[in-house]
């Protein structure tokens, strides 16, 4: 095969520019037999990416566990997992990242992560019925040393456009995530956002969806059957999103940010919600052997992708592919990542069905090629072949590497730390103030009110609480093949948390891990649901890099842990690496999306106080007193008070954090658990005083409640871990005061600690201590400062 005389020469320099080794060029070449065509070292480099490929994970994701009764479709196995909900009823769902899209284009980037993984969910046959985000930006407000007068006049005005542009990223995603989802038409239900300064620059922008269908409705992304036609659905090809899975398998640089910003997609939700509809009802004609999204790598990659899958070959016409751009090369159409496009592999004879009901959602379509036997990806422009390739051996067959992996060196400070040097707190009422103002740890109204969270009308547990939770009702499946009236839909309430403590990482990479999945199960719990199943995405800095390669293996041997602990398989994902501007990588975040399924409407609990007079009762141990640092290694307390980032995290132990999960879970069973909420970030004062505030009537209609603690027969050395300190496997309930004795001997015969906390009562919350005179604060202004922080700054 000759190259075209308008291709440009393959030379050294062009593929290390296109990401390649001279030890994967060569095996490029091997592949082929034959140096490549400038298009075909295009298609290598996205293929061989770790955006599409894993070559430097792939062992790691070898060790999560994978499987369980309920697994229908595995990890690694389509576009998205998908577990058994019961009654033949069944929900898919994923995580993925757009982390460097959204660091150039915020607003576009955020919103084609979206659009993305919604894709990847009705192309396995499920209607999408919620949407769920987790955001990571740089700080969005001066910490209080950096805000000292004394500072340098220079390191000041720095700091000050760092501020600026990080609130600049952070409100273009949120109102990118809100423009496609909004317009799409699918809830976002759920999500969390931190702030911290290893994200300046290179914010994390994670997209989860989530919908159901029926077990008969799975299809799979498989060019199956030799002579079946291949049709394009969707917008015409443009140059937008060129070579995207690329740019984001590399590290992030200015130069590199304005070099790809043609790298970034364009998004379009109102033709994502008809391609959803169309490809939808096509499914229930049963013509169509196998679908697939073109995302990351476009039409590469669900070319290559579907003929692997199925073991065929297929061949492509590009000239018979829609096109935006005048005299697009191959290059430029088989590379490009323009949004809202689908592959679909139709029956032979069946193609009249797939024009009446594109025609009829008046989508674009086009036949443009064909299933082989020959088990290659053909692509022929202008009457030439200008790719021909082994589909399985690009598809799969990628390299793989075994990273060195070293433990760094920062971790022996960390380790030494002590609190020796860290003074008591000396206003407790102060301190809990700040940290409910810290938008970490403040609530995230100003983000998911943007977003409309009630559409379809299936939420049931809106954003706010410890996990969202939806209904699944009739009308959210997808149409049935079958014209007869189906069984009616049992009840069925999904909940859904995503969770993840990068700080926790970078000090403690194998304890981190483990806290991001057992805190993702408490939040569970404290809905009232048994977990079902894990979907992540590892967002971690250059691999290539021992330290930082460390990072990432510690903390996957964490989660994999902690999701065979809790019987929650992991059923796919994403790995985002190479998360590394302007000064340094970001901090290790490996996000974690679990969905638990909760079988009565009467067990749904959330986490704000109820009724005058309930009992206020903890279950776990007020405090790891067999810690060195009491629960503040690693804390909101030491980042927020003391602007410290260092010390070594809680513990988590696996079997009693299990232990505290399943009692919760009995205790809401029975009927007695009125609210339970978990002690995460900021301690028990925080998870106190959110129980008091977050409960919201309507718009800009608290539900305010006080509560009166008496913690003084609780032994602390500390008043500060006490408080603040965030001990792990701690969850705060209320009850009936007449029902606090018999859950509290329901707990010890469940071998669960168990402390009587105080009550629920009055409008303020007063907390007295063994350590110092009673803490008192109007709940009222605590409320303002939780709920107002995020906005005011953003103002």
């Amino acid at each position: 095969m000759t190259a075209s005389p308008t291709e440009p020469a393959i030379t050294p320099e062009l593929v290390q520019k296109h990401n390649l080794t001279p030890e994967e060029y060569e095996k490029l070449k091997a592949t082929l037999g034959r140096e490549p065509t400038y298009t075909e070292l295009g298609i290598f480099s996205v293929m061989w990416s770790e955006h599409c490929s894993y070559k430097n994970t792939r062992p790691l994701l070898r060790t999560f566990p994978t499987k369980s009764p309920r697994v229908l479709v595995g990890a690694g196995e389509e576009n998205a997992g998908i577990i058994d909900i019961g009654h033949g009823l069944a929900i898919a769902f994923k995580i993925e990242s757009h982390n460097h899209p959204s660091a150039v284009e915020p607003f576009q980037g955020a919103a084609t992560g979206v659009g993305g993984i919604i894709r990847d969910i009705f192309t396995m046959g499920a209607r999408p019925v919620c949407s769920v985000n987790s955001l990571r930006f740089g700080p969005i407000e001066s910490a209080p040393s950096e805000a000292a007068q004394d500072a340098p006049a220079s390191a000041a005005a720095a700091n000050g456009k760092a501020i600026a542009n990080n609130r600049r990223l952070f409100g273009g995603v949120v109102a990118g995530i809100a423009h496609y989802g909004n317009c799409f038409g699918i809830p976002t239900i759920a999500g969390e956002v931190y702030f911290d300064k290893s994200y300046e620059g290179n914010p994390l922008v994670n997209a989860f969806c989530l919908g159901v269908l029926r077990h008969e409705q799975i299809v799979r992304g498989r060019a199956s059957g030799v002579g079946n036609p291949v049709f394009y659905v969707g917008p015409a090809t443009g140059r937008d999103g060129l070579a995207g899975a690329a740019f984001a398998s590399q590290d992030l640089t200015e130069q590199s940010a304005q070099h790809q910003r043609g790298a970034v997609q364009v998004g379009d939700p109102f033709m994502e919600k008809l391609v959803c509809e169309a490809c939808l009802e096509l499914l229930a004609t049963g013509a169509v052997a196998g679908i697939q999204d073109m995302g990351a790598a476009g039409l590469t990659c669900s070319t290559c992708e579907t003929a692997a899958r199925a073991g065929t070959g297929i061949e492509i016409e590009l000239d018979k592919v829609p096109q935006r751009a005048a005299a697009m090369s191959s290059y430029e159409i088989m590379l490009s990542e323009s949004q809202e496009r689908m592959l679909i592999i139709v029956h032979k004879g069946r193609e009249e069905e797939v024009k009446r009901i594109f025609d009829k959602w008046d989508l674009p379509w086009a036949e443009i090629g064909v299933v082989t036997d020959t088990g290659r990806m053909v692509v022929r422009h202008h009457g030439q072949v200008v790719a021909d390739i082994p589909a399985r051996k690009i598809a799969d067959e990628s390299p793989v590497y075994q990273r060195e992996a070293r433990e760094p060196a920062y971790l022996a400070q960390v380790r030494a730390f002590t609190l020796a040097g860290v003074p008591d707190t000396r206003d407790a009422v102060a301190d809990l103030k700040s940290l409910l103002a810290w938008p970490t740890i403040a609530s995230k109204n100003w983000v998911y009110r943007q977003y409309d969270h009630m559409v379809r009308d299936g939420t049931v547990v809106c954003p706010g609480s410890d996990a969202a939770v939806l209904r699944i009702k009739e009308d959210a499946l997808p149409i049935a093949a079958d014209p007869q009236p189906a069984t009616p839909v049992p009840e069925k309430y999904i909940a859904v948390s995503v969770d993840g403590n990068g700080a926790y990482v970078l000090l403690d990479p194998y304890e981190g891990g483990k806290i991001a999945v057992a805190e993702a199960a408490r939040n569970l719990a404290c809905s009232g649901a048994m977990p079902l199943g894990v979907t992540d995405n590892l967002n971690y800095a250059n691999p290539h890099k021992p330290e930082l390669f460390w990072q990432l293996k510690e903390s996957v041997r964490g989660l994999a842990d902690a999701c065979r602990a809790f019987n929650a398989p992991v059923t796919g994902g994403n790995c985002s690496l190479y998360n590394q501007h302007p000064a340094g990588p970001i901090d290790p975040t490996p996000t974690v999306a679990m969905v638990g399924l909760i079988e009565k409407q009467e067990h749904i609990t959330t986490q704000w106080f109820k009724d005058e007079g309930d009992a206020i009762i903890l279950l776990g141990e007020p405090v790891d007193s067999a810690a060195p640092l009491l629960g503040l290694g690693g804390s909101g307390y030491l980042q927020r008070i003391h602007g410290l980032k260092t010390g070594t995290p809680p513990r988590c132990d696996l079997a009693r954090e299990k232990d505290v999960h399943l009692a919760l879970r009995a205790l809401i069973c029975s009927g007695v658990v009125k609210s339970a909420h978990d002690c995460s970030e900021g301690g028990l004062a925080v998870a106190l005083a959110e129980s008091c505030i977050s409960q919201q009537l309507a718009r800009n209609t608290p539900r305010l409640i006080g509560a009166r603690i008496d913690l003084t027969p609780i032994a602390s050395p500390r008043l500060d871990a006490l408080l603040f300190g965030e001990t792990q496997g701690r969850i705060i309930i209320s009850v009936a005061e007449l029902n606090a004795g018999k859950v509290l001997a329901q707990a010890r015969i469940l071998g669960v600690p168990a402390t009587l906390l105080g009550s629920v009562c009055g409008d303020t919350l007063e907390i007295k201590t063994a350590q110092a005179p009673p803490l008192s604060c109007d709940v009222s202004a605590l409320y303002e400062l939780w709920w107002d922080s995020i906005a005011q700054i953003m103002r």
